[in-house]
């Protein structure tokens, strides 16, 4: 029997693991290609042989996703399997489009074949958008299970943009293994809170082997938590799935895929920075929760800042420098540095467009959205000499840096400059702790 030739159109990360579950060992079907978006210098590479598998010996080749509408007529392509996140629906409907009209079938996976079952006990952190705050609210879980003396591993969303061979399986413990991995700055902003807060986490490519490593962590392990990327849904079938909204963007939880299914399908949803939004924002998204996910719990939460040195804030010329995925393609115009600027006073935001050099002044024309920050995008040694320099060329008192990973490690930065952190920090009942007891007795874990 022919096997049916398809392109699984990804970035880097569900695409992979899509292939990896249900496509890798099965002879009905041939994928003669990946293609990417969304992340800088992914395509032109190939999923290696080590990890394709048996039926490809070669591998598979990867392209820009521009290239799409001709690789389906050049390859005789039956079927492209949508695999990548947080893009509104328009957006997936007219990559659809583009599908069909080249002559292939559509098709998004759904979690029954893509989720994989743990021989422990998992919670999963999933968000309707990209910046809502899973990072925060899957520190605030582990806290909280830590203080009842469970072993937890996090296993975060993959970001494999390096040497794919050699992530397959990848262990963070320390701030030394960041470097170790050749880590981005994305990736960073992931695992350094967990490392210098003494948590394992894992990532890398194949998540069925970073799931039996996790299990097995030498430090032990009670509790898998999925560490969420995007909007996308967990890997891992949760026992205890949790979703946080943003109100600073409402009506998103029902506009982006797949957000909309990490909200139907949650058993907590967080709304999360209620301490920023309005009234009306906040009601809108609880509104919208009890529409499509009535039987879920609701809790609202502050997403609390505190400034290293808010004295070089007040009355000065600033730059902020926000997270950068949160910016890109999560299309948000601020980030906690913005809040911390306006909310301590200071003089003027400058604008950092004009300053910008190389790669930075491709982020910029590609997403017109963004005004006066600044995303902190790493993805490679020459995309951190452009960052630096950008943030050395702005003329301002000092630089307000709001990604949560310590940019100061990795570039040079010479003026004076502060760190945004934030925290979430639940308001009133039901709360995580009571959440979390639930959980813990269900599971037995005392």
């Amino acid at each position: 029997m022919k096997r049916k030739n398809i392109i699984i159109i990804g970035a880097a990360g569900r695409d992979f693991h899509n292939f990896n579950t249900v496509y890798r060992n099965d002879e009905t079907y041939n994928v003669v290609a990946f293609t990417a978006a969304q992340i800088p210098d992914i395509d032109g590479r190939k999923y290696p042989k080590e990890l394709a598998g048996e039926l490809y010996p070669e591998g598979i080749p990867i392209y820009s996703e521009d290239q799409l509408a001709e690789l389906i007529v050049e390859l005789e392509v039956d079927e492209c399997i949508f695999s990548y996140s947080d893009l509104s629906y328009e957006k997936v409907m007219g990559i659809g489009a583009l599908v069909n009209s080249a002559g292939a079938n559509f098709t998004l996976l759904g979690h029954k074949n893509t989720m994989i079952k743990s021989n422990k006990p998992v919670i999963s952190v999933c968000a309707v958008r990209t910046g809502t705050g899973k990072s925060q609210t899957s520190r605030k879980i582990i806290e909280t299970l830590l203080e009842h003396d469970l072993k937890v591993v996090a296993i975060r969303h993959p970001m494999p943009y390096g040497d794919l061979t050699a992530q397959r399986v990848q262990r963070f413990a320390t701030v030394e293994d960041l470097k170790k991995h050749n880590c981005t700055i994305e990736e960073m902003e992931e695992y350094e809170p967990h490392v210098i807060r003494g948590n394992i986490i894992y990532a890398g490519v194949d998540y069925a082997d970073i799931l039996a490593a996790a299990e097995n962590d030498p430090d032990g392990c009670d509790v898998i938590l999925w560490d969420g990327g995007n909007n996308d849904f967990s890997f891992y079938a949760p026992d205890l799935a949790v979703n946080v909204l943003d109100p600073h963007r409402p009506g998103h939880e029902l506009k982006y895929y797949p957000g909309e299914v990490c909200l139907r399908t949650a058993d907590v949803n967080i709304i999360n920075k209620i301490d920023s939004a309005s009234e009306e924002a906040i009601e809108i998204v609880e509104n919208n929760i009890k529409l499509v996910s009535p039987n879920s719990t609701i809790i609202k939460a502050d997403s609390t800042i505190t400034v290293d040195r808010p004295d070089i804030i007040t009355g000065k010329r600033v730059l902020v420098v926000e997270d950068g995925p949160t910016l890109t393609h999560g299309e948000m115009k601020i980030g906690a540095g913005i809040i911390a600027a306006e909310r301590l006073g200071a003089k003027e935001i400058i604008e950092a467009r004009p300053y910008a050099v190389g790669s930075l002044i491709e982020t910029f024309e590609k997403y017109p959205h963004i005004e006066n920050v600044l995303p902190a995008m790493g993805y490679g040694e020459q995309q951190l000499k452009d960052l630096e320099a950008t943030i050395n060329n702005v003329d301002c008192d000092a630089v307000i840096i709001g990604t949560p990973m310590d940019l100061s490690r990795i570039i040079s930065i010479d003026k004076p400059y502060t760190r945004v952190h934030y925290e979430l920090d639940e308001v009133g009942s039901p709360n995580l702790d009571e959440v979390l007891k639930d959980f813990i007795q269900k599971h037995k874990l005392v």
